[in-house]
């Protein structure tokens, strides 16, 4: 049981591998923050929206960020941490003192454990849920606010079947020549175009009250073209989906209840093979993490003992995390297509880490916990 308790060698690893993982974590979260949110700047700039919703819109991708890249950063974290004492000489003072390989990999190991739990809570819980508000609440941007900052001379896109333009805006709200391209019903397109309106807010949603205008409508059966002229008309600038107060969802926010058994009437059957996958991968994902951080302790632990080290297996070890990403980014289409290859992804996951442990750590666990033949005496310089 003593193996089990800390030792100050311990702390002192795990305090800088804690320390350069969440640097390390962060700064990639904000460069990644700072390139993705690119795409929403154009809603402050040239919408009026604030930056505070901006912030919030953006912030709730940021969980997303952290379960990609935490493998990744846990394994450059372990390699340079451990190349930093291997080149400093402590690896060579700890080989000296008879601590095996397990003995010196056990902060990494604990860090990989405690990192594979974060990412476990992650997948499971808040990356759901923050994918949920995100779409939720770009949806209402899209359908309330949007329409509150249409542009003078701007053609807004409120929807992908509703376009529209505004010549001028006064102070006081009121629109002038305002033309509306609405195709929400594929029967009846029109093309309505009124002398000023007023925007105002509906039950279901934002309306513009048009004054003095035409409405256009081609009748595809005669084609023929009809002409009806108003001097008050309605209409709504939310989908019929959005009034009807429903919202599609994606497998990106569905729990793993939902992913693996679907509800009915929730997803077009084609998609659940991607949703079983994406189940999965869910559940898979954080074992990676484990599977990155052996790859590195091997890279830097394994093989004969070299006081002035060795560029060979760290290069390796890099290459097989290269590897390992590229083919998962492959299993995971082909998954989608063939979910008899779902097994795979669990074994790309796991495998990696079983057969970094049987190639650092048997020859020591069969050896009392101590490394016999890389001692001091014997060690190649």
């Amino acid at each position: 049981m003593s193996f089990l308790r800390p030792s100050r060698l311990d702390r002192y690893i795990s305090r800088q591998l804690l320390a350069a993982l969440l640097v390390v974590t962060l700064g990639l979260v904000v460069l990644i923050w700072l390139t993705q949110s690119l795409r929403f700047v154009e809603m402050v700039v040239n919408r009026g929206l604030s930056f505070s919703v901006f912030l919030k819109l953006t912030g709730l991708l940021i969980p997303g960020f952290v379960a990609v890249i935490l493998p990744i950063t846990c394994f450059v974290v372990v390699q340079f941490i451990y190349q930093r004492l291997s080149s400093d000489r402590e690896l060579t003072v700890m080989r000296a003192a008879g601590l095996s390989p397990l003995a010196m990999a056990r902060p990494a190991l604990a860090v990989a454990l405690l990192a594979m739990g974060a990412h476990f809570a992650l997948n499971l819980w808040l990356v759901p849920a923050s994918a949920a508000a995100f779409r939720e609440y770009q949806w209402e941007i899209r359908n309330h606010i949007a329409a509150f900052l249409l542009q003078e001379g701007v053609f807004t896109t409120i929807s992908d079947s509703l376009v529209v333009y505004v010549r001028a805006r006064e102070p006081d709200g009121s629109l002038r020549g305002i033309m509306v391209e609405d195709a929400r019903d594929p029967k009846h397109r029109a093309t309505i175009l009124a002398e000023s309106g007023q925007l105002l807010e509906g039950a279901a949603g934002p309306r513009v009250l048009l004054q003095n205008g035409t409405r256009q409508e081609l009748d595809t059966k005669t084609g023929q073209l009809n002409v009806l002229t108003f001097k008050e008309n309605w209409i709504d600038l939310t989908s019929p989906v959005r009034a009807a107060g429903t919202r599609l969802r994606d497998a990106g926010e569905m729990g793993i209840a939902d992913l693996l058994n679907p509800p009915e009437g929730v997803v077009n059957p084609r998609d659940i093979p991607k949703w079983r996958v994406e189940a999965h991968k869910r559940l898979a994902a954080p074992l990676t993490t484990l599977s990155f951080v052996m790859i590195a302790l091997v890279g830097v632990l394994g093989g004969a003992f070299r006081r002035h080290g060795g560029l060979l297996r760290p290069f390796l070890a890099i290459m097989s995390v290269v590897a390992l990403v590229a083919l998962g980014l492959a299993l995971d289409s082909l998954a989608v297509r063939m979910n008899e290859l779902i097994p795979v992804l669990w074994l790309r996951a796991a495998l990696p880490a079983v057969v970094c442990m049987v190639l650092l750590f048997a020859p020591g666990l069969f050896a009392g916990g101590r490394w016999p033949e890389s001692s001091p005496t014997h060690a190649r310089s």
